[in-house]
């Protein structure tokens, strides 16, 4: 009773949550910019989070006078500021605000040199905003002394556009000495300098009436303005109050049309994919798959409904985390009616209804197990990836949660509800767990002997390891500009044009180092991306020029811009990632089994991605943030799978201690076989729709999945276990010598067999 409240109570607030909220879309699903600052120390202030946080107070005053609709502004880390402007296409006017990175600085203008003249020390040489030499003062005050700037029209004027300034009580003194230097220096006509990142943006001479007055807490500059160059010097004497400097090290713009490609087709793959799986799953377990799969559906509600709850951001790579995890929740059915299964064939009593709940019961350790190794892997992608990717650990981790909950609570509920009726009790057979298959009498009737040559397959994997570091030696890898750093631009052109006339545009407008490729894209348009080293956004629009120039219009579907440093940086988190997965996972696995079978599991898995690195290197795919997500997804799915199989071993093993140790692990495999496949395939039916559907920016993402799920399931039958045998063969178990402990956690329950569970 209690599953079944708790059950109608998740369905009933996530429902509730999906109609009263909205998901945060991130910038490559809705399209505009998102630039990422990183603080640098100054001469006087460190870049740490607190001057952070102030310098963010800064721009987003900056951003604010921009007019962007509901834009976004967040510290990262201590040191770097994301901002995203949802809606904006063009980045050059953005990115000049914003990136104003040096302090604002007042001067008194000392003197205008009339030739080369060297200018004492503490004095600069420098030009005023006409281009006229000036020499300035030591600075006076800074720009952590004004509280406001906004242009205007003062009263009585007509089309004179002024700039009024107001000073705060710690810039007010620093006024007032400016003001008494500079009146009594007539010399260089009584005049102040605002600097802005060592350029003068306005040198206005004081008034007599303000010699008078001494300062005061306001000033204003007249001079030749329009209501333009008004508000542009307001803004910046208003934002130029940064602490410390900052810098563009990443900036990203993604067309308005791609995210909604990307929506719609992730929509459509997660429909396909559930409706080729709850197919597949309904042929194979009959009345359970087919309530299995109506608790699916119910997996993309409490999917949305934990997304706005938490206030996660959608990305990209989170819509496919979202469609992997009903891969997830597929295998936790399936483990609990293939367990399910044996229980009804192996009892002498009971029926389908006990067999059912032994089956829940039995399966809890293994899908616990898999799904702790996959939240392990996505909560490396949240603390070391960034962006997008970042986004995909999120929901893949709240993908896991769901799944469960769908598998475990709703599909639980509604499976025990049926075969208490009497209509499947006394027609067992449909219910789906009445049998235990063709596939699985003859594994076990006449099933081959696998671990007779675990040598053999051992060698094949060596082998295919050594094809796919040829591939990386030979062909190299093909680093995204996340991981190397500079600018990827990617445009659709509305007519058809040829990689070699594309390339000759680029070349001829200056880019002659740019690699230029062109490919099919979206509603029979062209796609043409331009990837090149560091380039200024004015550079970028020169590229632009030049394709339409050749394609007639073209639309910019994404711009990238990572810097040098920030490229280093994510390939060596990247690494670190991998690295810490690995010894996190064998960590874990060595705690709920044995070093041998966590080295087994390990090296399996590493063999697995060794081996999708490999195709792609020798294919010439794009190793990018995308592929990370997909990698350290196949490192949770490889080890998922591995731990079902060796959970079962450890049951076996546990159970006949005195046989050859070879011929019980065969017995094992074969038993987990059937469950292996039937969860391959329901996982591949959602993969290849996405491969299918998802477009340029989720087809290799699926890809790379697909080949990794297909040869880690050759690896967990024939690579995980054949290396765990000869680990374990060299370094025997004997459970004398080490205290008695219970492994099983459902050893002692009562399924109605004459044999009882055992303790190991």
């Amino acid at each position: 009773m209690w599953r079944a409240i708790a059950a109608f109570a998740v369905i009933a607030v996530a429902l509730l949550l999906a109609l009263t909220s909205k998901a945060n879309l991130g910038l490559d699903l809705k399209g505009g910019t998102q630039i990422v600052l990183e603080t640098k120390d100054s001469e006087r202030v460190k870049a740490d989070a607190e001057s952070t946080d102030r310098a963010l107070t800064v721009i987003r005053g900056r951003v604010d006078a921009l007019g962007v609709s509901e834009p976004t502004l967040a510290r990262s880390g201590s040191n770097r500021i994301i901002v995203e402007l949802p809606g904006v296409q063009d980045p050059r006017e953005a990115a000049e605000v914003i990136g104003q990175t040096a302090q604002l600085s007042f001067h008194e203008v000392r003197s205008v040199p009339t030739d080369d003249t060297a200018p004492p020390e503490g004095e600069t040489l420098s030009t005023d905003e006409d281009g006229n030499p000036i020499v300035l003062g030591p600075q006076l005050l800074d720009g952590n002394g004004v509280s406001d700037a906004s242009s205007g029209i003062p009263e009585g004027g007509v089309g004179q556009w002024v700039v009024n300034v107001e000073f705060n009580g710690q810039g007010r003194g620093g006024w007032a000495d400016l003001v008494s230097a500079a009146c009594a220096n007539p010399a260089a006509a009584q005049r102040v300098a605002i600097v802005l990142d060592t350029q003068v943006i306005s040198s206005p001479s004081v008034q007599p009436s303000l010699c008078q007055s001494g300062g005061g807490a306001s000033t204003q500059i007249t001079g030749n303005f329009t209501q333009a160059t008004a508000d542009d010097l307001a803004i910046l004497i208003k934002g130029g109050a940064l602490p410390v400097p900052v810098e563009t090290v990443e900036q990203r713009t993604v067309g308005p049309t791609l995210g909604k490609v990307a929506i719609d087709a992730s929509i459509e793959a997660a429909i396909i994919g559930i409706a080729l799986t709850g197919l597949f799953i309904v042929l194979v377990y009959r009345l359970v798959g087919f309530l299995a799969t109506i608790a699916l559906g119910t997996y993309a509600l409490i999917s949305y409904g934990m997304l706005v709850w938490l206030g996660a951001t959608l990305t990209l790579p989170g819509l496919a985390g979202f469609v992997l995890a009903i891969g997830l929740a597929i295998d936790a059915n399936v483990l609990v009616f293939e367990r399910a299964r044996e229980e009804y064939a192996e009892r002498t009593s009971g029926g389908l209804e006990p067999a059912l709940t032994t089956g829940f019961n039995k399966a809890w350790s293994a899908i616990i197990d898999s799904n702790v190794t996959t939240l392990l892997a996505a909560a490396l992608l949240f603390f070391f990836a960034s962006g997008p990717v970042k986004g995909f650990g999120v929901t893949l981790s709240i993908g896991v949660v769901a799944s469960m909950v769908s598998a475990l609570v709703i599909a639980r509920v509604l499976c025990e509800w049926a075969v208490k009726r009497s209509v499947v009790k006394g027609r067992p057979a449909i219910s789906g767990l009445a049998g235990t298959g063709r596939i699985r009498q003859w594994l076990t009737d006449s099933g081959p002997d696998l671990m007779k040559r675990s040598g053999t397959w051992i060698v094949i994997t060596l082998v295919v390891a050594v094809v796919s570091v040829g591939g990386i030696a030979v062909k190299g890898l093909n680093l995204g500009v996340e991981f190397t750093g500079g600018r990827l631009l990617e445009y659709s052109t509305s007519q058809a044009i040829d990689a070699e006339d594309a390339r000759v545009a680029v070349s001829d407008a200056g880019f002659s180092q740019a690699v230029v490729q062109s490919s099919s894209g979206e509603d029979g348009r062209e796609n043409v991306s331009v990837r090149l080293d560091d380039i200024t956004n004015e550079e970028a629009v020169q590229i632009e020029e030049a394709l339409a120039a050749v394609a007639g219009s073209v639309e910019k579907e994404r711009d990238e811009l990572i810097g040098p440093s920030l490229g280093k940086e994510l390939r060596d988190k990247a690494l670190i990632a991998f690295a810490i997965a690995i010894a996190a996972q064998m960590l874990y696995l060595a705690w709920r089994f044995r070093w041998t079978y966590a080295a087994a599991a390990v090296l399996s898995m590493s063999s697995v991605v060794l081996t999708v690195v490999g195709v792609f290197a020798w294919w010439g795919k794009p190793i990018d943030g995308v592929f990370l997500a997909a990698v350290l997804s196949i490192i949770g799915l490889a080890v998922n799978d591995t731990i079902v199989v060796f959970d079962r071993i450890r049951e076996y093993t546990a159970a006949n201690r005195k046989k050859p140790l070879r011929g019980v692990v065969n017995e094992a495999i074969l038993q987990t076989i059937p469950r292996t496949i039937n969860t391959g395939l329901g996982a591949m039916f959602i993969l290849a729709a996405l491969a299918v559907l998802g477009g340029d920016s989720l087809t290799d993402f699926a890809i790379a999945l697909l080949i990794g799920l297909s040869v880690g399931i050759l690896s967990t039958i024939f690579t995980a276990s054949a290396i765990a045998i000869l680990l374990e063969e060299r370094w025997p178990y004997d459970p004398t010598d080490a205290p008695k402990k219970v492994i099983d956690p459902y050893a002692n329950v009562d399924d109605g067999r004459t044999t009882t569970g055992a303790i190991l």
